[in-house]
């Protein structure tokens, strides 16, 4: 990872390079064992073995696909109590149903009058919120795409250790990830592996004009786009609707 720093292009990976989120091929120091196990009590389930031997031999966060990985840290006395929520069956079926569930939207001129339109609408919103809410259950957030797009590695159930988008922000719910010429579901593996190959391509390309680098006048922070994250890396996008 220091080599790909040292790169006469690093800066034009997809995430390296911007101001407060940028990886720069920096990575944490791996946690211990008995700070894994640690980690896995607080969330209530073992995580999948292969981010697990990550954790433990290559680094606790940092440099990595997209904007990097989010850190993994054991939680400390005040870290708040965790939720349960990567513990909890992993559904992605849900997708769909959110789906169907959004396009039953209450009309007001389905109803007699408002009271009976207000009473559906709050009963249609509710269950909203529980299918959005309920699709990311059985994963671990551990990426950031920009713009409100995230990285999931499931936790439970026969997906488990498989990678997948959480795209609920533009209403596409949480897809799997696929890469370019393999057909199937991508591990951690086979995730980062991926993203490192492509890395060290882009990083010594010295064959084309490089983009710009991007400038900034102020140290003000925000939340990064996906298009300043100048390449996918060779990830598939999947279309709506297509899990």
């Amino acid at each position: 990872m220091l080599a790909l720093r040292n790169a006469p292009r690093w800066w034009v990976v997809s995430g390296a390079d911007f101001p407060g989120y940028g990886h720069n091929f920096e990575l944490l120091p791996v946690l211990t064992a008995d700070q894994l196990r640690a980690v896995e009590r607080w969330l209530g389930t073992e995580l999948p073995e292969e981010y697990r031997t990550f954790l433990l031999q290559v680094g606790a966060g940092g440099a990595g696909p997209d904007y990097g990985l989010f850190p993994m840290q054991p939680p400390g006395p005040d870290t708040p109590p965790a939720t349960g929520h990567c513990a909890l069956p992993f559904r992605p079926e849900l997708t769909a149903e959110l789906d169907a569930h959004e396009w039953a939207e209450p009309r007001r001129a389905d109803f007699p009058d408002d009271d009976a339109f207000a009473a559906a609408f709050a009963s249609w919103d509710a269950r909203h919120g529980e299918l959005y809410e309920a699709l990311s259950e059985g994963t671990l957030c551990i990426s950031s795409q920009g713009c409100a797009y995230y990285t999931l590695l499931v936790a439970t159930g026969p997906q488990r250790g498989t990678i997948w988008e959480d795209v609920r922000t533009v209403g596409e719910g949480v897809v799997p990830v696929e890469l370019r010429g393999k057909p199937g579901h991508v591990s951690f593996a086979e995730w980062y592996l991926n993203w490192l190959e492509h890395a060290e391509r882009r990083a010594w390309d010295t064959t084309t004009a490089p983009p710009p680098r991007l400038q900034f006048t102020s140290d003000r922070r925000q939340e990064p786009s996906r298009e300043a994250a100048n390449s996918d890396g060779g990830i598939a996008r999947q279309p709506p609707g297509s899990a």
